[in-house]
């Protein structure tokens, strides 16, 4: 099937199938007839990354109220990509940026770990989500990623090897010198991965000793620059992406 590139996508949250008539919520109804001007009739496009893109119809439902008809499928489900995305957090705006790009760059799963460095240690987990659905509309994504809760980095990695089916943990070093990630990544492509990237202020002597020292760990470097934690992610998901990834 072509990809429609112009079309206002739309998440839902309803079951699609052919008729199939969604209720929207008076967000989405203002974002539609008031933002974008459209009215009875127009075509947009929606998902609710389990049964695929539909061509939906706008229409109007009573008084205030509007509705979409489900007319044809324009794309089946895809699966939701392996690569999970571990990071810092960071404090609002730079979150919801790296959330957006992250789910661009196709990670599956965000699981934000705290470090000794972390200066952020609660996360709206709601907030992450309405940005990672935001990308998913803008970009033609039809899953969603899984969002965890905050965890310890500690805990994190003494669970790994129990909890992760052998999925490899590719750690961001700013401490690994100048070796090329992609020659570092050679003869990962279609392994379970996960990318970590630390905060601002780096991880703690004690943190990347241990991550050095874990056999499902494999270190890079990002380059010889200081990259900000938002800027690292993209940077990361990106080398990851092309040497080992989908790309």
């Amino acid at each position: 099937m072509i990809r429609d590139f112009t079309s206002t996508r739309l998440f839902v949250e309803a079951p699609l199938a052919g008729g199939a008539v969604v209720a929207l919520d008076a967000r989405q109804a203002n974002y539609l007839i008031n933002v974008l001007r459209l009215g009875d009739g127009d075509v947009v496009l929606i998902f609710n990354a389990a049964d695929g893109e539909w061509r939906a119809a706008l229409q109007a439902a009573g008084r205030r109220q509007w509705q979409l008809t489900a007319v044809a499928q324009t794309r089946p489900q895809t699966p939701r990509p392996d690569l999970h995305y571990l990071f810092a957090p960071l404090k609002h705006a730079r979150l919801d940026y790296m959330v957006e790009k992250a789910v661009e760059m196709g990670a599956g799963r965000l699981r934000p770990v705290i470090t000794r460095h972390t200066q952020v240690t609660r996360v709206n987990v709601e907030r992450m989500r309405a940005n990672a659905i935001e990308a998913a509309e803008q970009c033609g994504i039809l899953s969603l990623p899984e969002i965890d809760e905050p965890v310890a980095v500690a805990d994190m990695l003494s669970r790994w090897a129990a909890n992760e089916g052998g999925r490899r943990l590719i750690f961001c070093d700013e401490g690994e010198g100048a070796a090329s990630p992609v020659v570092t990544l050679a003869g990962l492509r279609g392994a379970p991965l996960a990318v970590l990237v630390g905060p601002e202020g780096g991880f703690a002597d004690e943190e990347r000793a241990r991550l050095k020292a874990l056999p499902f760990v494999t270190a890079i470097s990002l380059g010889p620059r200081i990259l900000r934690a938002d800027t690292a992610a993209i940077a990361a998901l990106a080398v990851v992406q092309a040497a080992a990834g989908d790309w």
